[in-house]
């Protein structure tokens, strides 16, 4: 029997700036083909930067770009989610869930799209 994991990616920015932050899609090269899954334990932080995109920085800096293949309502505001799976990985034909702050309750579900390994473009910081 598998047991199941329970993954949960809470982002709760402490700074208003750091919200908006994560709200904006750094532009993404692609640096290698896409992959269906992703190991769970290598992920590091998840970042939700619109109802679409999240990427996924895993250890050793490598980062992931899923693009939902629809928009996934509130993602992007909410900025968090859960997963459950009974696998190791996170893959592609998994569905994650819309976690409302408050009050704690559970939003849209939505299938993730492939993951692809990208270089993110430098922050730019404002004068």
């Amino acid at each position: 029997m598998r047991t199941a994991f329970i993954g949960l990616a809470l982002l709760a920015p402490l700074m208003l700036g750091a919200a908006r932050d994560r709200n904006q899609l750094p532009e993404a090269t692609p640096a290698g083909k896409p992959v269906s899954c992703i190991p769970i334990r290598s992920i590091q932080q998840s970042l939700v930067r619109n109802d679409r995109v999240i990427d996924f920085q895993m250890s050793g800096r490598k980062v992931y770009r899923n693009t939902l293949p629809s928009d996934c309502p509130q993602l992007g505001f909410q900025q968090r989610f859960a997963y459950t799976t009974s696998l190791s990985e996170l893959c592609s034909s998994d569905i994650i869930t819309v976690l409302y702050s408050t009050p704690l309750q559970r939003g849209a579900s939505c299938g993730l799209g492939q993951f692809q390994p990208v270089t993110l473009a430098p922050r730019v910081k404002a004068p």
